[in-house]
């Protein structure tokens, strides 16, 4: 008798589960439900930025690459076997410091030989000479004829074009014998060293290559249709790859009158502003040329929530917050923050951190200003009490990163 009413309880009890939605379902269900449920946030003045319009320089994007403005590229003006190589890369050198040997043997007995011949040259000239002047002497008292004494000159002058002759040869050879030896022609480091000892040195092959880190400046490239609006002395901002947390500004120095061949793009070069620079050639640089203010609403890039191409901020109105999609427009590279086109206007206010979990609607508080010591940014959620007064489900405060700088005209209340 029993089994008949146990089948049905348990038949009873399976319909009943399946027809009772769970408490997720019912939040997906319904949204307003979800954020009416949900406990309150405790924000304070620091976490929420108002919107204001400011102005943003707007230009010409440049691209480019960080090089330095004195640099030299060593090459052997002889042939000769590298004997000795003296520096490696990234070393400091100083003026006149010896970088690279090459071997001298075969020009040392070309000085050698060229010397000999210069020595004997001067010897046959002095003769030459004191010969002439004897004539000479003779000629005036009469006794030495006048064609003697030219004929004297004549020896005279050919002795003295073979001593000029023997001496730039001389020059020449100590000249090359100088050229094996390549040292530094200005102070500066290392940056390429080509050869080993042992190589073999053809005429005109390089052999190292030496940069001063303290001339570096932006060489890049602007579109040819941008060009109008290029000015020299213009403040250029830019970033450089390997440094992300830095951001250098320029000026506009020189601006190239012929465009590329290939990429139709005009050569841009920018002096650094300040003191600080890359101490490394060849990084890739980025910017923008700043040749125009704008007046904009901006935002901040913490305050975005990104889903795929689209872009939200939380808004807070009416003591709740909202999920606000944005459309962005241009970014301003000096200050690091969007150009707003569409989806809030100046006077709206909106979490300048938001956390992931937050519910579209849910209710907002607004704390009093943190104390001196306390940690900045600080967001939480309130929790309901039970009928003692005691939370009965209180949620664990989460701490929010700390409070940017406002990024508009306009700052908080």
């Amino acid at each position: 008798m029993l089994r008949p009413t146990l089948l049905a309880l348990v038949i009873a009890s399976l319909l009943a589960g399946c027809g009772k939605p769970a408490d997720g379902d019912k939040a997906k269900a319904d949204p307003a439900s979800a954020a009416a449920s949900a406990p309150s946030l405790l924000v304070s003045p620091e976490d929420l930025q108002t919107l204001g319009i400011s102005d943003y320089a707007t230009g010409p994007v440049i691209t480019g690459s960080i090089q330095p403005e004195r640099r030299a590229d060593l090459r052997a003006e002889l042939q000769a076997i590298v004997l000795a190589v003296y520096k490696e890369n990234g070393e400091r050198v100083k003026r006149g410091d010896l970088l690279v040997r090459l071997d001298d043997t075969a020009i040392r007995d070309s000085v050698q030989s060229a010397d000999e011949s210069a020595r004997a040259a001067s010897q046959t000239f002095e003769q030459a000479e004191r010969q002439y002047q004897r004539l000479k002497t003779l000629q005036a008292q009469g006794m030495s004829s006048i064609q003697a004494m030219e004929d004297a000159e004549i020896r005279r002058n050919n002795a003295q074009s073979d001593l000029v002759a023997a001496r730039a040869r001389v020059a020449t050879a100590r000249q090359q014998q100088q050229r094996t030896e390549v040292r530094a022609p200005f102070d500066g480091v290392v940056s390429d060293r080509k050869v080993s000892p042992g190589d073999s040195a053809q005429l005109g092959k390089e052999l190292i290559k030496v940069m001063d880190p303290a001339s570096m400046r932006f060489e890049g490239l602007v579109s040819a249709d941008r060009m109008s609006e290029l000015k020299l002395g213009q403040t250029v901002y830019f970033r450089v790859n390997g440094y992300p947390q830095v951001d250098f500004q320029g000026k506009v120095r020189r601006i190239a009158q012929a465009a590329n061949a290939s990429t139709r793009q005009v050569e841009v070069l920018v002096d650094f502003a300040g003191q600080q620079q890359p101490g490394v050639a060849g990084l890739y640089a980025e910017g923008r040329v700043q040749s125009t203010s704008v007046s904009a609403l901006m935002v901040a890039d913490s305050a975005l929530m990104r889903e795929g191409d689209k872009a939200y901020v939380w808004a807070v109105a009416d003591g709740k917050i909202a999920k606000t999609a944005v459309q962005l427009g241009a970014r301003d590279d000096r200050q690091g923050l969007y150009v707003v086109t569409a989806g809030v206007k100046a006077g709206s206010q909106i979490l300048r951190n938001p956390a992931s979990t937050l519910i579209n609607g849910q209710r907002v508080e607004l704390t009093r200003r943190a104390p001196a010591g306390a940690a900045p940014g600080m967001t939480g959620t309130k929790g309901t009490t039970g009928a003692s007064g005691t939370p009965s489900s209180a949620t664990a405060t989460t701490s929010a990163a700390p409070a940017l700088p406002m990024a508009t005209a306009a700052s908080a209340q």
